[in-house]
């Protein structure tokens, strides 16, 4: 009984844990906790991005099992102390590291303890009052033959009463591309009704294509940059690798960087980095001056606009307002003026504005104070008096208002003032480019550009909202430019990424969604490999519904793959528009214990067998992965430990199965 009382114990203990952790989800550290020295647990909530989605769309709360990872200073000693599990066991993964996965056989023994516990039939656990538990993932190391990745388990329940339990095994193979090794659609469909003692059948599919990729502006490696793609879904799958039908629901996918130098608003972008570079210097007082945008220093540059001003005011005494904008456009360079119909100047820019088009380009503190300076003097001497847009807040405005009556205040070109003083003609210039284009091009009304545009805020946070709305630029312009959207299209986009940015932060890793007619983007994928492909396989309704997924990815399509197998998947993604795919092949197959299939008793049935001259024992013994038939020698005894062991059917993916494989097992 020594063994019985073992696996009960650690079967307990593995509950208790599991319950604490989701009892206590709220209190507990985001650090995963250590179950029996060598198994960390996760517990995923909606707030994370699920490890195992693109194969399973169940519960948003699940646990994740994988190997822990011990500090190299850790000490052996303590972490093998049981006491206080939660409290004790807090682990701190090493920098950088990625999930690693545990041996299969440790992933199937804890697999099967989770589901004795999860088992109202196990009585003599003598657990009081039985809680459903979120489903339990685990990784594996794919050390067996069929190269497992994960397995899962996930309890059926009819309001607060456990019915049965699915158990999901996930395999992968690959990459390669040679496609005559993948199974034909008809033989999937059989397998899964064999399996599942099912009839009929549905299918689903499903298709990522890859529209757009570029590399990051700061860093080429791993994920970061912009991406487009677009994921198609379809009913009624005929064939594997099929196109999607034009009939099939689409999702445009948009990831975008902003800082492309080949994008139409770069030089946008360019003036956004000054802005930002004047926030930085104000708010931490060290300035690292970006690259020039003009060839010309700023201090001639306003100095010559200065003295047009002038000119102007004492030669013709007009406001000159029309020579300065083409004074401001002739300015552009070359590429500026390509793009003038996606996002050109501007022809209604005040004082303040074109100040900040000549001085853009400073490289310096003291080029700040220099440009100030001779604007100032000009002002207060009445050399100039120039006119500005109404509700104008910088600095400069209220000195050029205060010039028309010829009494300005002192203004100390000193400190961090110069900085401010740019700082606030570019907020109120930007702000004014990015509205008359959402505007202009009736993506957006005025009252939706109020949250990006106000002044109620500190300048750092203005300058936060100027970096969404020149994101969104981005977003569109690429949108209309690239793919060529139809207004209506992104219009909608608009108000996505709106909503989006008047909630969240910034953030250009964001995948803003757009649903599409798959018409829109046919050129792009009809001739085209996708980088994704899957079809679903179903069965059954409601909690009877049992699915098999078959998937080809051209990426490792699980994160503990490439941190177990370093350097094994680097050229299987290595693409061009006219070569073959390397493709990583999942099949992702469950199986379902519930009434009609009982998981409530381990020890079946036994009946004797004459071998030759000896009698040997057939124990039939019920799993949660189907039943394993143990054979061992009679002579000991049935209680007795076997000598030999041979566990035949397919599904033998219980450990415990085969090293306790006696009449023990009943407790």
């Amino acid at each position: 009984m020594a063994a019985a009382g073992g696996l009960c114990r650690a079967a307990l203990e593995l509950y208790g844990q599991l319950r604490r952790i989701y009892e206590e989800r709220g209190n507990v550290s985001e650090e995963p906790y250590l179950f029996e020295t060598d198994v960390e647990i996760c517990l995923i909530d909606d707030s994370c991005k699920s490890p195992v989605e693109s194969f399973w769309n169940g519960s948003n709360t699940m646990y994740v099992l994988q190997k822990a990872q011990h500090h190299e200073d850790s000490d052996p000693v303590e972490e093998s102390n049981p006491g206080d599990i939660l409290e004790a066991s807090k682990l701190v993964p090493k920098e950088g590291s990625g999930p690693m996965a545990l041996p299969i056989t440790r992933a199937r023994w804890l697999n099967s303890l989770y589901a004795m516990v999860q088992n109202p039939n196990m009585t003599h656990l003598k657990i009081r009052q039985l809680v459903v538990l979120p489903p339990l993932w685990i990784r594996c190391d794919s050390a067996d033959p069929q190269h497992t990745y994960w397995l899962g388990a996930e309890p059926l329940k009819a309001g607060h009463k456990i019915t049965g339990i699915n158990l999901y095994t996930v395999t992968c193979n690959g990459p390669t591309a040679d496609k005559t090794c993948f199974p034909n659609l008809e033989e999937l469909k059989t397998e899964h009704k064999m399996r599942h003692r099912s009839s009929t059948v549905m299918t689903k599919g499903f298709a990522q294509y890859e529209l757009f990729r570029a590399p990051s502006v700061e860093d080429t490696i791993g994920d970061s940059g912009s991406r487009v793609f677009v994921d198609m879904t379809w009913k009624t799958v005929d064939k594997i690798l099929e196109t999607p039908p034009l009939t099939s629901t689409a999702m445009l996918n948009i990831m975008l960087e902003s800082g492309d130098p080949g994008s139409s608003v770069y030089r946008v972008y360019r003036e956004l980095q000054l802005l930002l570079t004047l926030a930085e210097g104000l708010k931490t007082g060290v300035t690292e001056w970006p690259e020039r945008l003009e060839s010309e220093s700023a201090v001639k540059l306003v100095q010559e606009f200065l003295t047009d001003l002038k000119k102007m005011m004492f030669g013709s005494c007009t406001s000159g307002n029309g020579n300065e904008t083409e004074e401001i456009k002739s300015d552009s360079t070359a590429a500026e003026s390509a793009i003038k119909s996606i996002f050109s100047e501007r022809g209604d820019l005040d004082f303040a504005e074109q100040v900040w088009c000549k001085m853009r380009s400073v490289g310096s503190y003291q080029e700040v104070v220099e440009c100030l300076s001779q604007i100032i003097k000009s002002l207060a001497c009445g050399d100039i008096q120039p006119w500005i847009h109404q509700g104008s807040n910088s600095l400069l405005s209220k000195l050029v208002q205060q010039s028309y009556h010829g009494k300005m205040e002192t203004v100390s070109l000193s400190g961090i003032t110069p900085i401010q003083m740019l700082l606030e003609i570019g907020l109120d210039k930007m702000k004014k480019d990015y509205v008359s284009f959402f505007t202009g091009r009736d993506l957006a009304a005025l009252t939706d550009m109020e949250y990006f545009i106000s002044t109620s805020v500190d300048l750092q946070e203005q300058v936060h909202r100027v970096q969404k709305l020149h994101h969104m630029l981005e977003i569109m312009v690429s949108s209309t430019v690239f793919l060529c959207l139809k207004h209506e299209n992104i219009y909608l986009l608009t108000k996505i990424c709106m909503k989006y940015y008047k909630e969240n932060p910034l953030n250009e890793k964001h995948v803003f969604q757009l649903p599409i007619r798959p018409a829109l983007v046919e050129n792009f994928y009809q001739n085209d490999h996708p980088e994704i492909w899957k079809v679903d396989i179903i069965s059954g309704h409601g909690p009877k519904e049992v699915k098999t997924t078959w998937r080809v990815s051209t990426n490792p399509p699980f994160d503990h793959m490439t941190s177990n197998n370093t350097g094994l998947f680097l050229n299987s993604t290595v693409k061009g528009s006219h070569e073959e795919r390397m493709y990583f092949i999942t099949l992702a197959q469950c199986s379902q214990e519930g009434e009609e299939k009982p998981f409530g008793s381990f020890l079946v049935q036994t009946h004797n067998r004459v071998i030759g001259t000896s009698t040997h024992h057939i124990l039939k013994i019920r799993i949660p992965s189907g039943d394993v038939f143990v054979e061992k020698n009679s002579s000991p005894g049935l209680g007795a430990k076997p000598r030999a062991l041979t566990c035949q059917e397919r599904d033998c993916d219980s450990l415990f199965a085969a090293l306790y494989a006696t009449t023990d097992l009943l407790c």
